[in-house]
């Protein structure tokens, strides 16, 4: 699981963020399958922190957009 830290993601152009974004939007995508599945998740927190990742880069994407 990729977590990203906010600087890690300031870091990256445009193009970077949005490939990690997309990466990890899969990596939610799977995890929301297991779990809707009756599976036990590998780790209890995994969705949270992929959410909260996800959360960072979009902000950091609006901040630089402006």
């Amino acid at each position: 699981m990729a977590i990203l830290r906010s600087d890690e993601i300031r870091k990256m152009n445009n193009d970077e963020r949005q490939e990690e974004l997309d990466k990890i939007l899969m990596e939610l995508i799977r995890e929301r399958a297991i779990a809707s599945a009756g599976g036990a998740p590998e780790s209890p927190g995994k969705m949270k922190e992929i959410k909260r990742t996800i959360a960072r880069i979009r902000t950091i994407q609006t901040e630089k957009n402006k």
